[in-house]
């Protein structure tokens, strides 16, 4: 099923044939320290579905078994065992096991309070190979001791390895120091004329080469991530700013406001005008 034909609306559907573990932080106020607001194993099977249309905070999914889909970065890609992906806040997020397919998988949904920096940053995979087992092992320790009502002292052990497992692959050390210093120089002026060729020159590397790199390391093409950091940042200008559309489309090299309307929508999940009524709301 490579995508979803009719409009999206907040989804949540689970299927008899999928077992779910859940620790919310309503149950593991641990959770909290962390701005997590809950934390889940699943082994999916159809019709097993997820759509989140305006995530709260940091969202990242990692896959232990079988297959399923993501929608993320406005495209349906694969997510299967081995790999993991991580989505920011304020985006549309969607997710479901293909039929005939147990998707074993484990996630971290954060609630990322206004003040506070999400777990992200702009150097962040979208789609990246992961060693998930840890991280599953310790949801399962997590909800295993929440449901025998282990001495909270505990528990806070267990978040303090979620979290760190999370921001291991959210902020990864290894990424290439040329692919580092790149992203620092677009997202410092969005607002230009960003081809392939130029950024390939900065980084004194072949276009196949700095796409094998951008590939492996953060789960986008070089153009993609460009296009992610634009979105980010206009985004960022709609809710804290009273900019025109057409203004903040030019700011970060935009000329038509239409085109970046429509790209805002597909990356996003909403028109830019909306967006902005909703989060100022």
């Amino acid at each position: 099923m490579p995508r979803i034909e009719r409009p999206l609306a907040e989804t949540t559907v689970l299927g008899a044939d999928t077992r779910l573990r859940k620790v919310p932080a309503g149950e593991c106020p641990a959770l909290a320290n962390h701005h997590i607001a809950h934390v889940a194993v699943a082994n999916a099977a159809a019709p097993f579905e997820m759509i989140r249309l305006d995530l709260s905070g940091t969202y990242m999914l990692a896959c232990f078994g079988g297959s399923g889909r993501i929608l993320l970065d406005g495209r349906w890609q694969k997510l299967s065992t081995g790999w993991a992906a991580i989505a920011p806040p304020h985006v549309l997020l969607a997710f479901h096991a293909d039929p005939g397919n147990v998707w074993d998988i484990v996630w971290v949904r954060y609630q990322q309070p206004p003040d506070q920096k999400p777990v992200m940053s702009s150097s962040s995979p979208a789609l990246a190979k992961f060693d998930p087992e840890p991280l599953r092992h310790a949801v399962l320790g997590l909800w295993h001791e929440v449901q025998s009502r282990t001495a909270p002292s505990s528990l806070t052990h267990w978040v303090t390895v979620i979290h760190y497992y999370v921001t291991s692959f959210a902020r990864p050390w290894q990424m290439d120091d040329r692919l580092a210093s790149l992203w620092e120089q677009v997202a410092a002026r969005l607002g230009e004329d960003w081809t392939l060729e130029r950024l390939t020159a900065i980084c004194h590397i072949s276009n196949e080469h700095l796409r094998r790199l951008c590939r492996r390391e953060m789960g986008r093409t070089p153009m993609h991530q460009v296009i992610y950091l634009r979105m980010q940042h206009a985004a960022k200008l709609l809710v804290e700013t009273d900019e025109k559309i057409e203004t903040i489309a030019n700011s970060i090299g935009y000329r038509n406001a239409f085109v970046f309307s429509t790209t805002f929508k597909k990356w996003v999940g909403w028109p830019p005008s909306e967006y902005r009524s909703r989060h100022r709301e």
